[in-house]
């Protein structure tokens, strides 16, 4: 796997780095150690301004180059999951139900390890913004820190963004133009009825029932209301009701999710849901309350910033080991915030065939992190280019 050979040097910092936040995983916005130490490394990297504080623990640390330029931001999320580990490293979590399942621990050590290089050599004309973002997995932390104003308030032009994929052969690269990862909704709905004794049906009003017949109905959606060549899926994940066998409840409770690409559909399908739910409240006699929460939008890549990111890539990887063509997938990431404020791309770089992200025996590979941190490397010398 080719890296810069300065970054080659980093490798066991940039390993001890990553294993230091393995073992301390926190999650969310609530990142007050993970946030210590990245902004530790940064002041001794010397980066030339850091901003901390930014959607509660992020922060956004500026390197200028060798003279006046644009600005281009490169991102890292820092959050763990809620998940018990398995892995059995010496490096495991030692907070009881949090880990580094997803990489996060490996997206911030590769921007650190980037941004290292990057305030040793400064062989570019601009200003690159590094990016450390707390809650992607749940909060929504990027919508966040675009609320809070960071590509006006760092002129930032261009945004790129890395994701472990274990899936992939490790050192490979993957992306696509246009829509990678789907827009993700959620969504709960309460039926309320007439509880009652179960022997005798005809005195009470069945929010069971009901449920079954919305579940059913809401499968029509995707086979006679979604054209055959789009992508959508509407998936309900649970159905809370009584609690004895000779009971009718009073309540239902139904939770899903939704996910697509395309703006148009994910409309329809919220459409949809509250007609069905309204028809079937009539017809049943009960009471339905749809709860739709639009989350993360599509990651939809720019076309030219991909392009250019590929080239970077082929570069580092060599020809043959970058992809194109990555098949769009479900999952949702919320670095889709930020390219829908300025052109840019995500990417997926492989660590080697292993267990999958949010699995508790998943470990991200410390051999790929100077691979990623010399694609964010080179990308910034090849986009603020010295003359």
């Amino acid at each position: 796997m080719p890296v810069l050979n300065r970054i080659a040097g980093y490798a066991d910092e940039m390993q001890s780095w990553r294993r230091w936040l393995h073992r301390n995983p926190e999650l969310g916005f609530e990142l007050p150690k993970t946030a210590a130490f990245v902004a530790e490394r940064l002041r001794e990297i010397g980066v030339d301004e850091l901003h901390e504080g930014i959607a509660g623990t992020g922060m956004v640390a500026l390197i200028k180059g060798q003279g006046d330029g644009p600005v281009v931001g490169l991102r890292a999320d820092m959050d763990a999951l809620p998940i018990e580990e398995e892995t059995g490293a010496e490096h495991a979590s030692e907070s009881p139900g949090r880990m580094h399942a997803c990489g996060h621990d490996g997206h911030t050590t590769m921007l650190l390890g980037a941004a290292k290089y990057l305030a040793e050599t400064r062989r570019f004309a601009g200003t690159v913004a590094l990016i450390f973002q707390p809650a992607e997995e749940d909060g929504g932390g990027g919508r966040e820190m675009c609320r809070e104003g960071i590509m006006e308030r760092f002129g930032i032009g261009e945004v790129y963004a890395l994701h472990t994929a274990p899936d992939m052969e490790a050192g490979r690269f993957a992306t696509r133009p246009g829509p990678l990862m789907a827009a993700v909704d959620d969504f709960e709905i309460t039926v309320r009825g007439v509880g009652g004794h179960a022997a005798w049906p005809q005195q009470s009003v069945d929010p069971v029932a009901a449920s079954v017949q919305l579940v059913s109905a809401f499968d029509t959606i995707l086979s006679r209301n979604v054209a055959p060549l789009d992508t959508v899926v509407l998936s309900v994940t649970r159905i809370n009701a009584g609690s004895a066998n000779n009971v009718i409840p009073a309540q239902a409770v139904i939770g899903g999710t939704v996910r697509s690409f395309r703006p148009e559909a994910q409309q329809m399908v919220r459409r949809r849901m509250e007609e069905i739910c309204a028809g079937i409240g009539a017809a049943m006699g009960v009471e339905i309350a749809l709860d739709y929460r639009p989350e993360y939008p599509a990651t939809v890549n720019h076309a030219a910033q991909t392009e250019f990111a590929a080239e970077v890539a082929r570069e580092i990887a060599g020809e043959g080991r970058v992809e194109m063509t990555r098949n769009p997938e479900m999952g949702a990431e919320d670095f889709s915030f930020m390219l829908l404020e300025r052109p840019g791309a995500f990417l997926f770089i492989g660590q080697g065939e292993g267990p999958m992200c949010h699995h508790p025996a998943f470990d991200f590979n410390d051999e790929i992190a100077p691979v990623g941190a010399s694609f964010f490397a080179r990308l910034v010398e090849r986009a603020l280019p010295l003359e």
